[in-house]
């Protein structure tokens, strides 16, 4: 089994692109085929991800970065089933992300967490119709907003509204505050100009 993925793995790294030369020179100083560095490679985040200090920082660029970049791929094909699929994965990601920070300093004490959570975001992330992004939005997500669409609507709503009624307050001060100043500035020149006479 090991051999069918080491095989994939060779066929994508043989395949001609702007890598190769720099593969084919690592080969030739080295003696080592490419395969093995990238098995050696994807060994060493891994024990990183697991022991090291940096294992928050890899998993928000691996939940991040490459979901982004097949986003950006997907708004521009005219099909509508990738679209759907990031959208989901951004859903849950969001969702993933405002549970994570209120439960990261307890969890980030378990070992293996970080490595847990780069499984987690694989698993929402991987390219097949039962991905845990659509499982956890159908399971968990989309039961929940219709549950309480209403208030969450209506908190919107709320929040709108002070978000409008806090600009025009924050205006109305900073138009008070200027026309202040420019009376202060026309009084203090006209009190110089009475110096100077």
């Amino acid at each position: 089994m090991a051999q069918k993925y080491i095989g994939k793995l060779d066929e994508i790294l043989y395949q001609q692109s702007k890598m190769t030369p720099y593969f084919e020179k690592l080969e030739a100083k080295t003696g080592v085929k490419r395969t093995y560095w990238a098995l050696g490679f994807g060994a060493f985040l891994l024990l990183y991800i697991v022991f090291g200090y940096g294992g928050d920082l890899i998993c928000n660029l691996i939940g991040f970065v490459f979901p982004a970049y097949k986003s950006i791929k997907a708004i521009e094909t005219e099909d509508k089933k990738d679209d759907t699929q990031w959208l989901t994965y951004w859903v849950v990601y969001s969702s993933f992300m405002i549970v994570e920070f209120f439960s990261d300093i307890l969890l980030s004490w378990f070992p293996f967490y970080f490595l847990a959570k780069l499984v987690f975001l694989g698993w929402c992330m991987a390219p097949y119709e039962w991905n845990g992004a659509d499982f956890i939005y159908k399971r968990v997500l989309k039961p929940f907003v219709k549950r309480h669409e209403k208030q969450i609507d209506s908190y919107i709503e709320k929040g709108g509204q002070l978000a409008s009624e806090g600009a025009h307050l924050a205006a109305d001060l900073g138009t008070k505050a200027a026309t202040e100043k420019m009376i202060h500035d026309a009084m203090n020149k006209g009190d110089e100009e009475k110096k100077d006479e």
